[in-house]
């Protein structure tokens, strides 16, 4: 079937005019060539931002069910879901299994291009199947140019699975039908490099993924103002910045605050319960599972 597209059609593969002469420029004009290019990566993705909070609420949704959010991807795509999904735990002491990213190739291609990986559609549903895929789980394809075999047999594994399904494209329409709860279709345009889909397409994903993530645990507790208060302190400079945003949610002093996370079992959310509420550890954790995770109902907007 994909043997016969007309990919030609698609932005992401037409040359782009004001890079016809790229090879004649010289370092200055080049930089300014792709930097001008992708000044307009973020407005594109503005023009979508329907879209992409449609799948924030199916991510929200999937995980307060107790369900999954899963990247779906190959090459530059499946490398920025991995990445985007491998970086929740630490930000925010996400589950690691809330966001998992799945790359055609396997781990192997993180770091080695497997280009004929993304030709393999029973692959994507080997894949998800090692991953565990259930019903209720959150199936999210990215492919740029929207024809990825790979991505769209995981998207297809996903609906007729019970899952819903997203589908993250950087031109605008997908190429071939396809069946999904939610398109994000960001019209990137012409890369400098025709067909170089990690430039700016690349750049848009990246974007979306962090908007995807990042808006999804605001929503499910994860922060307060614009305070990362479910971090982990597990290295210097986490124990660091937890120190200081218990210290400005409390007006303990920074030594005070330190002494608060360590007791907290370095979980400054847990931290600042402990303090507000003049309980132990163990009580704090209660409080909070009895808000669902959110600290603004034991603040209010002191920090304010």
């Amino acid at each position: 079937m994909t043997d016969k597209l007309d990919r030609e059609q698609l932005f992401t593969e037409q040359q782009n005019i004001r890079s016809l002469d790229l090879d004649s420029r010289s370092i200055a004009e080049i930089l300014t060539i792709i930097n001008d290019e992708d000044a307009g990566v973020a407005e594109a993705v503005r023009k979508v931002l329907p879209a992409v909070e449609q799948a924030v609420e199916l991510a929200v949704e999937a995980i307060r069910g107790g369900h999954r959010v899963f990247y779906v991807g190959a090459g530059t795509s499946g490398r920025l879901g991995v990445l985007d999904a491998s970086e929740c735990p630490p930000t925010f002491s996400a589950p690691p299994e809330w966001f998992t990213g799945v790359i055609a190739g396997g781990r192997e291609a993180l770091t080695k291009s497997i280009e004929g990986a993304e030709d393999q559609p029973e692959e994507a549903v080997r894949d998800l199947d090692d991953a565990g895929l259930s019903a209720g789980d959150l199936v999210v394809g990215i492919a740029s140019s929207s024809t990825t075999p790979y991505v769209l047999k995981a998207l297809e594994y996903g609906h007729e699975s019970g899952c819903g399904t997203v589908f993250l494209i950087c031109n605008p329409a997908p190429l071939v039908e396809v069946d999904v709860d939610v398109l994000i279709p960001i019209d990137v345009g012409r890369e400098v490099i025709t067909g170089s889909t990690r430039m700016k397409s690349g750049t848009a994903t990246k974007m979306v993924l962090n908007m995807i993530s990042t808006a999804a645990m605001v929503r499910l507790g994860k922060v307060y103002d614009n305070l990362m208060v479910d971090l982990r302190a597990v290295n210097d400079k986490l124990v660091d910045r937890g120190t200081r945003i218990i210290s400005k949610l409390t007006s303990l002093t920074y030594n005070e605050s330190q002494k608060l996370l360590k007791e907290a079992d370095m979980e400054v959310k847990t931290a600042v319960v402990m303090h507000v509420q003049s309980c132990d550890y163990d009580k704090a954790k209660a409080l909070l599972s009895e808000q669902g995770g959110f600290l603004r109902p034991f603040l209010g907007n002191e920090s304010d």
